[in-house]
């Protein structure tokens, strides 16, 4: 015996084959009549989906490309700004330390001038006031000297004469 006869499953029958074949014929015409069209729909649209979703993902990346690279720029306009505002700053506190300077030195030159003026005209008070008891003390020493001189009648009449004298000859 053989192993095809003993196995039924094994062994070729016509009938089945014609109803097999007719069957599958019959569900390869149902499938490809109902089924195929929108199994292929569904296929296609997911892969239109799938390549819509793959250039959104490509547009989203070079516009995170270009948002990266605009935010590079921005932050290196903002540093030049900062830069540059911080050199405002620093030329405008040398300014103001500068004019602070040159104000002090010109109100330091004024109160030395003032107080030069003020020790002139103090100088020139107190030589005033020198002179002042000069003259006074010359004029009682002259007092002293004249009294004494006054005090003989014999010495007044010669000065008298000498005076006399000297005024006819000038």
């Amino acid at each position: 015996m053989t192993l095809l006869a003993l196995n039924p499953l094994v062994s070729p029958d016509p009938g089945l084959f014609i109803w097999s074949t007719v069957a599958f014929i019959l569900l390869f015409f149902l499938l490809s009549k109902f089924a195929w069209k929108p199994i292929v729909q569904a296929l296609d649209e997911r892969e239109r989906s799938i390549e819509d979703a793959l250039v959104k993902a490509e547009m989203a990346k070079e516009e995170m490309a270009k948002l990266t690279s605009e935010n590079e720029l921005l932050l290196k306009q903002a540093r030049i700004e900062r830069d540059e505002i911080l050199k405002q700053a620093k030329e405008l506190k040398d300014q103001i330390v500068s004019d602070a300077k040159t104000a002090a030195q010109t109100e330091g030159a004024k109160m030395i001038e003032k107080a030069r003026t003020e020790i002139e005209n103090q100088k020139i008070a107190a030589m005033a006031e020198v002179k002042n008891q000069v003259a006074t003390l010359s004029l009682q020493i002259a007092e002293k000297v004249l009294r004494s001189q006054f005090e003989d009648q014999n010495k007044q009449n010669e000065l008298v004469t000498d005076l006399l004298k000297e005024v006819k000859l000038n």
